[in-house]
Order: structure tokens, then C-alpha cells, then sequence
């Protein structure tokens, strides 16, 4: 049984999250979530830019989790935070980096789940017409998607965030460019959770990795979390055998004890693929 079972666990969010995160921690944990009234994400930063993000992806979801955790009178909360870059594996692939992280003040451990993939819609452009913008909206999955447009690429000025349906976007995108000075708007991917569910499928996966790490238990002190903190380099290529930068083995480090040990990598299977060779593919 869990350690957390029987224990109520807020959630941090106010984008329907909890859609995604509620269900595998309670089955798994046997906790019961709640998510707090009042509770506003946004203070810590929005993905269009009005409110920068105070800290990294880490401080921020930590930061999120504590208010909520204040708000509901609760000791133990989950929070997750997004981040869109370039793959490192992949540099010309934009990826999604989903963390979800548990913070239990009663015995002051975190445990963090992390998903990256390629898997995502994130995308903005420059549109001067009707037609053009409808283009890019179709791309990116409008409107199961949620577009976003804006007089500008960086200030909050003309933004729409409310917007449906297909006669909504037409007309904030008419009125958008009847104001513009250059003769263009600017329009982006919705990334908000509710309002993308490419991003919600991500965020559960980060939740099935937080659920992994929170069952998995210390052999040394028998706390949660004794989680992957570090990769040992060199998978061998599958042509020439040559030690790759892919992960040969992950390192498992409990946070309390400090304890570590190590077993083989199954990401990316017992042999590399030869393109990311330097020497195959150089």
C-alpha cells in the first residue's frame, strides 16, 4: 500500500488538470484530490507572456503547489508546469517538457515525474489576412486546439483567449487587423492544458512517472521516490559499436538517505540507432 493512502492531496491548477492527474493518483496512491476554489495558476506565470515566470519550471511548479496546499488547509499537493524548446536529442524538433511534481510537507519530500516528447502543436505566426489565419488554425488542430490571436508576438494588447469556434476567430481576427499598424497580427497556439489536449496527454504521462517514482521505494530507508537523478552516457551503436550520447544506465537516488544504484536504460533499448552516431552519422 502507499504511503500516501488514505491522505487528501490538492491540486494545484485551474485548467482542468485534475482531469488527467486526480484519476491515476488516487487509483495508485489511494489518495483523494481535491482541487481548491479560488486557486489562480496564472500569478506564476502565463504562457502568453503577461506574467513571466518567477524561477525555472521547477521553482514555479513548487511555488504552485505550496499556494494551493496554503489555500485548501492541506499537506500534501501536486502541481505540474510546461516548457516548449528545442529537443535535445533533436534540435530542429520542438518538444514539450512536462514536469508534475508532489510535495508532501509532512515529511518535507518531493517527488517529481517528468515527459518529454515531440509530440506537440506549439506554433505561432505572423497572418495578414482572414484566409491566412484560418490556415494556421487549421494546422494546429483548431478548434478542439485553442488559438490565440494578438496584435503583437510579445505584448498582451488585442489578446483573445475565449475563442470557439470558426465565426469567433474570423471576427476577432478581422477586428484584430483593423486596429494593427503594419497591416498583420500575430497568432499562437493556445498552450493552456484546457484548452489543448495534445498537452494533456503529455501531462498524464508525466503523472504515470510521478506515480513510478512515488512507488518506488528506498532500499536503504524505505522512503518514496527513489527516482532516476542521473544518466550514465554511452549506449553503444547498433553498426559499430561505438559509445553513443544516449543513456547506458540510470542512476535511482534516494533524496532522504542519499542512497543510489544503477540499472541498465530501456529507453532506448540495448543498442543505439546509428543517426545518432558520431561516427555513422557524423
Amino acid at each position: 500500500m502507499s504511503v500516501f493512502a488514505g491522505r487528501t492531496l490538492v491540486v494545484a491548477t485551474m485548467h482542468g488538470k485534475e482531469r488527467v492527474i486526480a484519476p491515476l493518483l488516487e487509483e495508485q496512491l489511494g489518495v483523494r484530490c481535491v482541487v481548491p476554489d479560488g486557486f489562480d495558476s496564472d500569478r506564476f506565470g502565463t504562457f502568453t507572456r503577461e506574467v513571466a515566470r518567477a524561477g525555472d519550471q521547477l521553482a514555479a511548479a513548487r511555488a504552485k503547489a505550496r499556494a494551493a496546499m496554503q489555500l485548501a488547509g492541506a499537506d500534501l499537493g501536486v502541481a505540474s508546469e510546461g516548457s516548449f524548446d528545442a529537443d535535445p536529442l533533436v534540435p530542429f524538433l520542438m518538444s514539450d517538457l512536462e514536469l508534475v511534481l508532489l510535495c508532501d510537507a509532512r515529511s518535507g519530500h518531493e517527488i517529481r515525474g517528468v515527459h518529454r516528447t515531440a509530440d506537440t502543436n506549439v506554433a505561432g505566426a505572423w497572418v495578414t489576412s482572414v484566409d491566412e489565419g484560418l490556415a494556421f488554425a487549421e494546422r494546429v488542430g483548431f478548434p478542439s486546439h485553442g488559438v490565440i490571436p494578438r496584435l503583437d508576438e510579445q505584448r498582451a494588447e488585442g489578446l483573445e483567449k475565449s475563442i470557439r469556434t470558426r465565426a469567433e476567430l474570423r471576427r476577432a481576427i478581422r477586428a484584430l487587423l483593423g486596429r494593427s499598424v503594419g497591416g498583420r497580427i500575430y497568432l499562437e497556439t493556445d498552450m493552456r492544458a484546457h484548452r489543448n489536449p495534445t498537452r494533456m496527454r503529455a501531462i498524464q504521462r508525466a503523472t504515470e512517472a510521478l506515480v513510478e517514482n512515488a512507488t518506488a521505494v528506498c532500499p536503504s530507508c524505505a522512503a518514496p521516490g527513489f527516482s532516476v537523478a542521473d544518466l550514465r552516457r554511452g549506449l553503444p551503436c547498433g553498426w559499430c559499436g561505438v559509445g553513443t550520447d544516449l543513456p547506458l544506465e540510470e542512476v535511482r537516488r534516494c533524496a532522504p538517505c542519499g542512497a543510489t544504484a544503477s540499472q541498465p536504460s530501456a529507453r532506448f533499448g540495448e543498442t543505439a540507432d546509428p543517426r545518432y552516431c558520431s561516427s555513422c552519422n557524423p
